[in-house]
């Protein structure tokens, strides 16, 4: 599973990061810093989370290569 990131939906309501600080790393303007992700195993389920936290829709749940969807 990996997070996958629209940096130009992003507005920095942090949401995310409220959720899973570790998951959704921060730039210092407080703005998504990263495209993709691979969710570390175990972490689904705060990862499913930290998304649905954010208004801007700005982040979705994909399969991560070789998984299936």
């Amino acid at each position: 599973m990996k997070i996958i990131a629209d940096k130009t939906r992003c507005a920095g309501h942090a949401r995310c990061a409220a959720v899973a600080d570790r998951l959704f790393e921060l730039d210092s303007n407080g703005y998504i810093a990263f495209q993709e992700k691979i969710v570390p195993a175990g972490a689904e389920e705060l990862a499913k989370r930290g998304v649905r936290a954010c208004p801007e829709r700005a982040l979705k749940i994909a399969p991560h290569a070789g998984e299936p969807e």
